[in-house]
C-alpha cells in the first residue's frame, strides 16, 4: 500500500472524544501515522508481531495491521479511547486486539513497537515509561518525539541505538482550552530504535 493511499484512508479513524490534556491525548494526525509505519514498512518491521503502546484512537496499531503485520496488540489504560479504536478497527475491517492497560502493566513479546507517547509538556519526563516497556518487549521500536530530542534520547536508550530519523511536520489541532490557535504546526523527530 502507498503511503498516499495509507494515508488517506487512516484519516476515516475517529480520534479522542474527551481527550484529557494531563495525558498529552492528541490525535495522531493520519500524516504522522503514514510517515511512521511507511517508515517500518520500508524496513520490512511489520511483518510479524506489533505493539501500539498508548494507542489511543488505535491510528498506529490498525495501520500497522493494514501494511500486513501478522498480529497487532493496542494498549492504552483510557477505556473510552479502546471503544474508539475498536470502532475504528471495525470500521476498516481489521483485527486488531486492543488490551486496556497501564504502561508498567504491559507484558508479553513484539518484534516491533510503534508509538506517539506523550511529549512531556505537561508532565516532564512522561515519554520514559513508554521508552522504557518498548524495549523491554521488542526489539525494534518506532517512536515519535519533540524535534531536538535527539541527545537526550540518545543517552536514555542506551545501549539500544537510533538506527534512523525523520523530522517532519505534526499538526496539532485546536484540543484543549489553552490552545490559542486553530492548527499548530510543531516539528517531530520519529526515530527507529534498535536493541544492541
Amino acid at each position: 500500500m502507498r503511503r498516499r493511499h495509507l494515508e488517506m484512508t487512516l484519516e476515516k479513524l475517529s480520534g479522542f472524544k474527551t481527550p484529557d490534556p494531563l495525558k498529552e491525548q492528541y490525535a495522531t494526525p493520519a500524516t504522522v501515522a503514514a510517515e511512521l509505519l511507511h517508515f517500518a514498512f520500508m524496513r520490512e518491521d511489520l511483518l510479524d508481531t506489533v505493539y501500539d503502546l498508548g494507542c489511543g484512537g488505535g491510528i498506529l496499531a490498525i495501520g500497522a495491521k493494514l501494511l500486513g503485520a501478522e498480529k497487532v496488540i493496542g494498549f492504552d489504560d483510557d477505556r473510552d479511547a479502546l471503544e474508539i479504536a475498536r470502532a475504528n478497527a471495525k470500521k476498516l475491517d481489521v483485527d486488531v486486539e486492543f488490551v486496556c492497560s497501564g504502561i508498567n502493566e504491559i507484558c508479553g513479546k513484539a518484534h516491533t513497537v510503534v508509538m506517539n507517547p506523550p511529549f512531556g509538556a505537561q508532565v516532564k519526563g512522561s515519554d520514559r515509561p513508554f521508552l522504557r516497556k518498548a524495549l523491554e518487549l521488542s526489539e525494534v521500536v518506532y517512536s515519535i518525539h519533540n524535534a531536538g530530542s535527539l541527545e537526550f534520547i540518545k543517552k536514555f536508550i542506551s545501549p539500544a541505538v537510533i538506527t534512523d530519523y525523520r523530522i517532519i511536520d505534526f499538526p496539532i489541532k485546536r484540543t484543549f482550552r489553552f490552545h490559542k490557535k486553530e492548527i499548530q504546526v510543531i516539528k517531530v523527530e520519529i526515530y527507529r530504535i534498535e536493541k544492541r
